[in-house]
C-alpha cells in the first residue's frame, strides 16, 4: 500500500465529493461514506509496515512521507472515526444548507490529519497542519452567528501556535540544514539542554493549543458547543489529539527518551512541569464542566480534562505511564465521540441541549440512553470499559512513581467526572418525560449504527485491552521504554497484574444478583407526570423536572474558586490590543500634509539624537 496513493484518494475524494454534490445529494452522501470506508481499508492494510520515501521536491527540499506503528495507530483512529462521523451525518445534517461544503470540509480535514501523522518532514507536517486548522475554522463557523465568534477564537489561537511551530522549524533547519524528521532526530542529541528546551517549548505551545492544554484551552468550549455534532465528535475524538501526536513526535521521536530524561532535574525537569500543567488541566476543567447546563459544553470542558490524563501519562516518562496515556488517547476518541453523537441524537429529536429542560427521554430513546450510559461509564473509568484500563495504568504509574499530588489530582478528577457524567445521564434521560417530548422517537438508523459500533469498541477494549496495548507497547519499545508484559486480558507486573477476565466474572455475578433482586421486587406503578409531590404540594406540569439545578449546593461552594482567569487574561489583552490599534489608526488621516509632517518630525528626532551623540 502506497502512502502517496492513500493521501491522493483522501484529498482527491474530498474534491470529488464536492463535485458530486452539485449533481446529486444522494451521490454525494453515498460517495462520502464509501470513500471513508475505502480509507479505513487502505490504512488497515498498512499495519506492520514501516518505511520512508520522498514524494516531491519543494524549493529544493525533498518532502517525504513515512509510516510506522505510531503513525498507523493515529491514522486508524482518524479513519475509523471519520467514517463513523460521515455515516452519522447522513441523517443529522439532512436538510441543512451548504451540505456540499460540509462534506467537502469533513473529508478534507480527515485527509489533512492523515497527512500530519504520515508526514516525514517538518514542511509537510506544517502544510497538512494548516489545512486541518483552516478547515476546522470553517466547520466550527458553519452555523454562523455565535459559531463565527467561536471559529475566530479558534483560528487566532491556531495562528499563534503555527507561528511558534515555524520558529521551531526554521531554528532546527538553521542548526541541522534539513527538515527531515529522522535526520534531525539522529543529530539533535548533541545539542545543548537550553536549545532543546527552547525547541520543546515552542512545539509545546503549538501542540498545547491544539490539545487545549491549560492555559491554552480557551478556544475549545465555544468551538465544541457551536460546531455541528458530527464534527464535534471528530473535533473532540481525534482532531485535538493531533496535539497529542505532536507531543509524542517532539518528545520521543525528535528529542528522544534518553535525552529528554536529562532536561532538567526533579521538579524543574521538562516532563515534570508538563505533568503539573496536565494535572491542572485535569482538575479545573472537570469542575467547570459540572457547572454547565448545555450538554455539549459539559462534554467540551470534559474533553479538556481528559486531555490532561493523556498528556499526564505521556509526560511522566515511564513505560507504564506512556502506555496509559496512549491508550487513553485511543479510548477517549471512542467514548467521547460516542457521547457527542448521543447528545447530537437527542438534540436532533428534541431540538435542545439544555439539561434543565430535558428529562425522561429514556422512554422514547432507549438505545440512545444505552449507548450514552456506556460512553459515560468509559469516561468515568468503570470496570469492563476501556477507560478503566487506561486510567488504571495512569493511577498505578503515579502511585509507583511516588507522586502523591499528581495521583490525588487524577483520582479527584475522576470523582468530578462521575458527577458531571451523572448529571448528563440524569438530566437528559431520567425523571419524567415532558409533554413537549411525548412524541419523540429513537434516532434514525444511520445515527444509531455509529453509536453502537463505538459502544462495542468501548466494551471490547475494556474486556480485551491487550489488543491495542500490544501495539502501544511496541511503540513504547521503539522509543526506548521497557517492554511490558502484555496479554490479551491486561498487563502483568511485579506489583500485581491487571486481569480483566477476573473483573468481568465478578461484575457479571454482581449484575446477576442485582437483576434477581429487582426481578423479585414488586412491579412499578405507572402514574401521570404531575401525580407526584414536592414538600407536600403538586408539582405544576411546567416545572415538573426535579433534575434542574440539583447540584446547586456544590455550585455555591466551588463556583468562586473556578473562575477561568486564563480567559479573562486573554480577553483583557485582546481589548488592550484593540484599543492600541484604534489609537494607531489615527495617524492614517489620508491627508498628504499630515504624512509630510510625520516625516519632518521623524527627521527632527533623528537629527536631535545624532547631535546628542556628537555632544556626548
Amino acid at each position: 500500500m502506497n502512502l502517496e496513493m492513500l493521501l491522493a484518494v483522501a484529498f482527491g475524494g474530498a474534491f470529488l465529493t464536492y463535485i458530486a454534490g452539485k449533481l446529486s445529494s444522494w451521490l454525494r452522501d453515498t460517495l462520502s461514506v464509501l470513500l471513508t470506508l475505502v480509507i479505513v481499508t487502505m490504512v488497515a492494510l498498512l499495519y506492520g509496515k514501516a518505511g520512508e520515501y520522498s514524494y516531491m521536491s519543494f524549493l529544493g527540499f525533498n518532502l517525504s512521507l513515512r509510516t510506522d506503528t505510531l503513525s498507523w495507530l493515529f491514522a486508524i483512529a482518524v479513519s475509523v472515526l471519520g467514517s463513523l462521523s460521515a455515516i452519522f451525518s447522513l441523517s443529522y445534517m439532512k436538510g441543512k444548507e451548504r451540505l456540499d461544503f460540509y462534506y467537502f470540509m469533513m473529508l478534507l480535514i480527515n485527509a489533512s490529519m492523515l497527512g500530519i501523522v504520515f508526514a516525514g518532514d517538518l514542511i509537510s507536517f506544517y502544510v497538512f497542519w494548516e489545512i486541518m486548522s483552516w478547515g476546522t475554522f470553517l466547520l466550527i463557523s458553519y452555523n454562523r452567528g455565535p459559531a463565527l465568534a467561536a471559529g475566530l477564537k479558534y483560528i487566532i489561537m491556531s495562528i499563534a501556535g503555527s507561528a511558534a511551530y515555524l520558529l521551531g522549524m526554521f531554528s532546527l533547519y538553521a542548526s541541522y540544514s534539513t527538515f527531515n524528521i529522522a535526520d534531525i532526530a539522529a543529530r539533535i542529541s548533541t545539542a545543548s539542554s537550553g536549545y532543546l528546551l527552547s525547541i520543546l517549548i515552542l512545539f509545546s505551545i503549538t501542540f498545547g493549543i491544539k490539545n487545549a492544554l491549560v492555559p491554552l484551552h480557551i478556544w475549545l468550549p465555544d468551538a465544541h458547543s457551536e460546531a455541528p455534532s458530527p464534527f464535534s465528535a471528530v473535533l473532540s475524538g481525534i482532531l485535538i489529539k493531533m496535539g497529542t501526536y505532536g507531543f509524542v513526535l517532539s518528545m520521543y521521536v525528535l528529542v528522544g527518551l534518553k535525552t529528554l530524561s536529562h532536561l532538567g532535574h526533579g521538579i524543574l525537569s521538562f516532563h515534570f512541569i508538563l505533568a503539573i500543567l496536565s494535572a491542572i488541566t485535569i482538575l479545573i476543567p472537570t469542575f467547570i464542566a459540572l457547572m454547565q447546563d448545555d450538554a455539549k459544553r459539559v462534554l467540551a470542558w470534559s474533553s479538556i480534562a481528559q486531555v490532561g490524563y493523556i498528556i499526564l501519562g505521556i509526560a511522566i516518562g515511564t513505560s507504564l505511564g506512556f502506555a496509559g496515556g496512549m491508550f487513553h488517547f485511543l479510548n477517549h476518541a471512542s467514548f467521547k465521540a460516542l457521547l457527542f453523537m448521543a447528545v447530537g441524537a437527542v438534540e436532533y429529536r428534541t431540538g435542545t441541549r439544555d439539561l434543565n429542560s430535558l428529562g425522561g427521554i429514556i422512554k422514547r430513546m432507549p438505545l440512545t440512553f444505552a449507548v450514552a450510559l456506556i460512553g459515560a461509564l468509559g469516561l468515568i473509568g468503570f470496570p469492563l470499559t476501556n477507560g478503566f484500563v487506561s486510567k488504571w495504568l495512569i493511577y498505578k504509574t503515579l502511585v509507583l512513581g511516588k507522586d502523591p499530588f499528581l495521583a490525588f489530582v487524577a483520582l479527584f478528577g475522576t470523582w468530578g467526572t462521575i458527577l458531571y457524567a451523572y448529571k448528563i445521564l440524569h438530566n437528559i434521560f431520567m425523571g419524567q418525560l415532558p409533554e413537549d417530548y411525548k412524541d419523540v422517537r429513537e434516532a434514525p438508523f444511520s445515527m444509531q449504527l455509529p453509536m453502537v459500533i463505538l459502544s462495542i469498541i468501548v466494551i471490547l477494549f475494556g474486556i480485551l485491552p491487550g489488543i491495542p496495548l500490544k501495539i502501544i507497547n511496541s511503540i513504547g519499545v521503539s522509543f526506548g521504554f521497557k517492554s511490558l508484559a502484555v496479554n490479551i486480558w491486561g498487563i502483568a507486573s511485579d506489583t500485581g497484574a491487571l486481569n480483566t477476565i477476573n473483573i468481568f466474572s465478578a461484575v457479571l455475578v454482581s449484575w446477576v444478583i442485582v437483576w434477581l433482586i429487582f426481578k423479585a421486587a414488586p412491579s412499578s406503578l405507572r402514574v401521570e407526570q404531575d401525580n407526584n409531590y414536592a414538600a407536600g404540594s403538586y408539582i405544576p406540569k411546567e416545572r415538573y423536572q426535579y433534575t434542574a439545578n440539583f447540584y446547586a449546593p456544590i455550585y455555591r461552594i466551588i463556583k468562586p474558586c473556578l473562575v477561568d482567569v486564563v480567559e479573562i487574561f486573554y480577553m483583557v489583552a485582546a481589548r488592550a490590543i484593540r484599543e492600541l490599534c484604534d489609537w494607531t489608526r489615527r495617524i492614517y488621516t489620508g491627508e498628504l500634509g499630515s504624512y509630510v509632517m510625520y516625516i519632518m518630525f521623524f527627521l527632527v528626532v533623528l537629527i536631535t539624537i545624532k547631535l546628542g551623540f556628537n555632544i556626548w
